[in-house]
């Protein structure tokens, strides 16, 4: 007996469902493996904790959505590893809760930004962008060189992610207690400008 299509594409009720099955066997096949390959859930050799001025810089990176312009992903083609470096990989992305791959890269990918530029650099760009690089139409964030950090939740936010990663550094914790007790100590006072250059002075040592 020969299946009738007619039944599914004019039933809109089994065409939902079917659409779901086949979506979600396919999502299954593909997310699966990964799971279980180490590539995917091991850092990748050299890979450090954030500390917690680092931390919180990528809250502030997160929150000033710099991601919408930034992707940290780097794709494994000539012109993007020549102009970037190494292509990223899964492991080192394993403590980022959520991740900061994207696509969007009205800036540049900052996956490797780590080191190409000074302090001094990286503040007078996030004050001024069109200081240092004339054609930029990235905005500015003068605030954040005002704004002092209080640190009153980093020492919650490293005791939230050893739990998730419990001996996931090395076979030991992220954080130790003496850590997690001096976070607010160590960022209390600091401004939110030294805090993102921290964040993205730490990005892409781990794999070069």
């Amino acid at each position: 007996m020969k299946f009738n299509h007619e039944i599914v594409e004019k039933n809109i009720g089994l065409l939902a469902i079917f659409t779901v099955i086949a979506i979600s066997f396919g999502s299954l096949v593909e997310i699966t493996p990964l799971i279980f390959q180490k590539d995917t859930t091991e850092p990748v050799e050299g890979l450090k904790p954030y500390t917690a001025l680092q931390l919180e810089g990528r809250d502030i990176y997160v929150r000033e959505g710099c991601y919408n312009c930034h992707s940290q992903m780097i794709r494994p083609l000539r012109a993007e590893t020549e102009r970037y470096g190494h292509y990223s990989v899964a492991g080192e992305s394993v403590w980022d809760h959520p991740f900061q791959w994207g696509s969007k890269r009205t800036g540049p990918d900052l996956a490797r930004v780590g080191g190409r530029y000074s302090d001094k650099w990286h503040e007078v760009h996030l004050i001024d962008p069109r200081a240092v690089v004339p054609q930029s139409n990235m905005p500015a964030f003068p605030w954040l060189a005002e704004n002092k950090l209080d640190g009153k939740l980093t020492g919650d936010k490293m005791t939230i992610l050893r739990n998730m990663h419990k001996g996931g550094y090395k076979g030991n914790d992220l954080y130790t207690d003496e850590e997690i007790a001096g976070a607010q100590k160590a960022v209390e006072g600091k401004t939110e400008m030294e805090a993102l250059i921290a964040y993205l002075q730490s990005l892409g040592h781990a794999l070069k």
